[in-house]
This record gives C-alpha cells, structure tokens and sequence, in this order.
C-alpha cells in the first residue's frame, strides 16, 4: 500500500471510496443525509485548494482517503474512509499517521458519530481523546469531538 498526496484527477475516485464508506455509518444512524453522502465533485474538488487530501492506493486503485486543513494552530481532520472489502487491516490507521506527519499544530481535533464505537476505537487508539459531545451537529447524528495535543505543544 501507498499514501500519498491526491490530485484534482483523483477527485471522483475518492468521493467514490467516501460515499462507499459513509454508507455503513448512514445505516447505523438512519439518516442518508449525512454530509459524506451529500458532497458534489465540485465541493471536493473546491476542498483540493484549502485542505491536503491523501489517498491510499492498492494495486494502483485508490481504497481510502482523508483530508485535513491547519488554521490557529489546530489542524482539522476529517472525511477518514476506507472501502469497506479492505477494513479492519490498518489502512485508516496508516492514513492517519501520515495525515498528522503532514503539519505541525499544537493540536488536532476531529469528530465522529457518537455511536460509531469502531471509529471511536481507531482513534482512541491513535492517542485521541473526546472533549465535548454536540447533539446533532451533523444531521440527525450525534456527535463526538475528539482531539490529541502535538508532542511539542504544552497542553
């Protein structure tokens, strides 16, 4: 497997492996409404200037992505998605750590469904920690906010 930076052309491919992924999270909340699932080729392509955007590529065929972007010195990650035939083996894990070697803030800060207990785990794994909880910030979804200080940073 490699990660690496993606480009404008990679654009459909990965809004393909996103709205694959988010499938699974629409059915655990019922809600088909949920901002991975509704995202045009125009907004992500319109993200490529203000975020990095890494995919993970198999065989030459993209299976996961995420995309973060770093303002006050806090970097923000989001849309983490792995095509379902290829979880569970540390893809999103790798995506992650390559993602945070990618800037240098003195935090990231992230969020997810609060009743997504694999995703939860991943990044509990990953030395994130949940700060708040939002009702329905995303949909009809409740959502946890996670973050993990930089190394070099004083909390």
């Amino acid at each position: 497997m490699e990660i690496m930076p993606a480009e404008l052309s990679d654009a459909e491919d990965i809004l393909k492996i996103q709205k694959i992924a988010f499938q699974e999270e629409a059915r655990r909340y019922d809600d088909y409404d949920i901002p991975p699932l509704q995202q045009t080729i125009d907004e992500l392509k319109t993200q490529f200037k203000t975020h990095l955007i890494l995919k993970a590529i198999i065989d030459g065929k993209i299976i996961g992505t995420v995309r973060a972007y770093e303002e006050d010195g806090t970097c923000f990650i989001g849309r983490l998605a792995v095509h379902p035939d290829v979880q569970n083996r540390g893809i999103g894990a790798a995506l992650m750590i390559e993602i945070e070697r990618q800037f240098n803030p003195s935090r990231y800060e992230l969020f997810v469904g609060a009743k997504s207990g694999n995703n939860i785990h991943l990044y509990t794994k990953l030395g994130y920690t949940a700060f708040t909880k939002a009702g329905e910030c995303c949909g009809s979804v409740e959502t946890l906010f996670m973050e993990k200080w930089s190394s070099h940073s004083h909390q």
